[in-house]
């Protein structure tokens, strides 16, 4: 029997910001949390607000709901507890691993792209003042698409690490990721995935990917403001840890997490997958058995319903005479995210969200810490474009609503 299609109001009785009326498109900006989440938050604070540890009860309490939230990240993305860093962002993760694979770096040559956001990007970049090579694999300023045949002319034997993003927070496209991984692997190189605009979207899968690093944001994927990052064990155990000097180099994942992880948000991670797991059952006749296997399941019920969202959208906007989309304009699950980049002839893209605003949508624009990108393709970073990022929990109601505002947009 096939799965039941998605049920939005099942969905979106989990979000209490989805109440005020308003259609909101800055998902990938920050998705909303639901009710598990929040509830998580609340508890720990409420109930267990201490230092975790063993040496009380409520502590020994404390230390278990944190652990909990950190084994739920880990059973997201396929991976083990010990070889996920669940820190402030993916921008300070980002930071902690460039540090940590300096001198392993050093002598050799990174790769990175002028597609991605700056937090996959600009760390690896300052490498550069310690001696490692830093080249660029560039987009096809015609598609705004990374090419794996480009990469493949890059590589050497003095690559050590390639920087790129699972998808664009810009354009919306995914890259061949265990593709690309095992070209760089072949040529001896590891490879840092940037999955931040990807996660919220499908299913992520670390082992099958074969990556050595993987980020994405928690904040961006139903959970709170946390950043979580994968790394292979064995490159962990080789980094260097960057906490303080009692916490042993096999003091994993701790000693790539300086400051130590966010208590009651990290409890709250928890939220997450009792979500997944909530739609798991109202929506699945034969659950997997474990949640990985169910977030997949459920991200496939998901993925139809953005699907028809990008088309509904996309339908409008890659034939409109004074809209130009930016990147891919096909509209099935495996090619695009619901993340839709565009500028609007005549009308600077930083006056869009006002616009939009004024008729119950709320977008944003900007150049969304991607400006390489935009320069790339030919659009002035200082204006930017304007970003309408879709979510499951969005309507084709509300599209129309954006799509009826854009018209009017377009037409003043």
């Amino acid at each position: 029997m096939p799965d039941k299609p998605l049920d939005l109001d099942f969905v979106r009785a989990f979000f209490p910001a989805l109440d005020d009326g308003w259609a909101f498109m800055e998902n990938a900006g920050g998705s909303l949390a639901p009710r598990t989440v929040i509830d998580r938050v609340r508890d720990y604070m409420t109930e267990c607000h201490v230092q975790p540890g063993a040496n009380a009860a409520i502590a020994r309490e404390a230390e278990a709901r944190m652990r909990k939230g950190h084994e739920t990240v880990a059973a997201m993305i396929n991976a083990d507890p010990d070889e996920v860093v669940v820190g402030p962002s993916t921008t300070r993760n980002a930071i902690a691993l460039a540090a940590a694979l300096r001198d392993e770096l050093v002598g050799g040559e990174v790769i990175v792209t002028n597609l991605d956001h700056e937090a996959n990007n600009g760390h690896w970049r300052r490498l550069a003042e310690s001696g490692v090579a830093v080249r660029e694999w560039r987009v096809d300023p015609e598609t705004a698409e990374l090419e794996p045949e480009t990469l493949r002319a890059m590589l050497s034997e003095r690559t050590r690490l390639v920087a790129f993003s699972h998808c664009s927070n810009i354009t919306g496209g995914p890259n061949p990721v265990a593709e690309i991984a095992a070209t760089v692997h072949d040529a001896g190189g590891r490879v840092c995935v940037d999955g931040v605009a990807f996660a919220p979207h499908a299913s992520v899968d670390v082992k099958a990917l074969d990556v050595d690093f993987y980020l994405f944001s928690l904040y961006k994927t139903y959970g709170p403001h946390l950043g979580a990052m994968y790394g292979k064990r064995e490159h962990l155990l080789k980094a260097k840890g960057q906490y303080f000097f009692f916490h042993g180099e096999d003091d994993l994942p701790l000693k790539m997490n300086p400051g130590a992880p966010n208590h009651e948000l990290t409890a709250g991670c928890v939220g997450v997958g009792e979500y997944f797991e909530a739609l798991a059952a109202h929506h699945l006749d034969e659950p997997a058995d474990d949640l990985h296997g169910r977030m997949r399941q459920v991200f496939g019920i998901i993925a139809r319903h953005e699907e028809s969202l990008s088309a509904r959208f996309l339908g409008f906007a890659a034939d409109h005479p004074k809209i130009r989309v930016i990147g891919r304009t096909a509209t099935d699950r495996d090619r695009r995210a619901p993340t839709f980049s565009f500028t609007v002839a005549g009308v600077r893209s930083q006056d869009v969200p006002a616009l939009l605003e004024a008729r119950g949508v709320a977008a944003g624009a900007g150049h969304f810490y991607a400006p390489r990108i935009l320069d790339a393709v030919g659009v002035d970073p200082a204006d930017g474009v304007v970003r309408c990022s879709l979510a499951h929990y969005n309507t084709l109601a509300e599209v129309d609503r954006l799509i009826a505002a854009l018209r009017e947009i377009a037409r003043d």
